[in-house]
């Protein structure tokens, strides 16, 4: 494993759905309380560093419809707009920027990579839940564009622990760096 170097001048990141509705999820390996404390610990340095913080959010009420075998269990509910918000406790402060997306990557159909472009964001640190679902379909979307990736492992957590491990052993070491998140602290300093 090769030593994790980050300019944060270029670098961002992105936080997938840490948003009222998903915290109150009980996702696994990493209880949510844990991923929104190590995703806040993570921005802070970033921010401090001059790096830029993405908060990333799902409107579930307006989310694509995709006729499917397995639908997701909100389907056919309209849910109050403060579950759509970034949780309070997750750290969002003026100057972070704030993309919506409508289904489970935070690229397709959101201007995130061009708010990153304009930026000169080469880097991005990536977090959030669910680990198998909108981080790796933001993951896989993002390395098609040629952003380089760092996914911090506690950072993130799954619908369930199997689905999680299985994402950070067999995909995202092939698509990014596999990193804690005091590995990113320290490449950060």
């Amino acid at each position: 494993m090769s030593q994790l170097v980050i300019d944060s001048r270029k670098t961002a990141l992105v936080a997938i759905d840490l948003q009222n509705a998903v915290l109150q999820m009980n996702p696994a390996p990493h209880a949510a309380a844990e991923v929104v404390s190590n995703n806040r610990r993570i921005s802070d340095v970033l921010r401090a560093k001059g790096g830029l913080v993405v908060w990333v959010r799902v409107d579930i009420n307006q989310a694509i419809r995709l006729p499917v075998d397995v639908p997701m269990p909100f389907e056919g509910k309209h849910l109050p707009s403060e579950l759509m918000e970034i949780a309070p406790t997750a750290g969002f402060q003026d100057g972070d920027l704030l993309i919506t997306k409508y289904h489970w990557g935070g690229f397709a159909g959101t201007p995130l990579e061009q708010q990153l472009r304009a930026r000169d964001i080469d880097t991005i640190i990536l977090t959030g839940i669910s680990t198998n679902m909108g981080v790796e379909s933001t993951l896989r979307q993002g390395t098609g564009l040629a952003f380089a990736f760092i996914v911090a492992e506690d950072a993130c957590s799954g619908r369930d622990a199997d689905e999680h491990w299985f994402a950070f052993q067999n995909i995202f070491p092939r698509l990014a760096r596999v990193r804690s998140v005091d590995e990113v602290l320290k490449a950060l300093a």
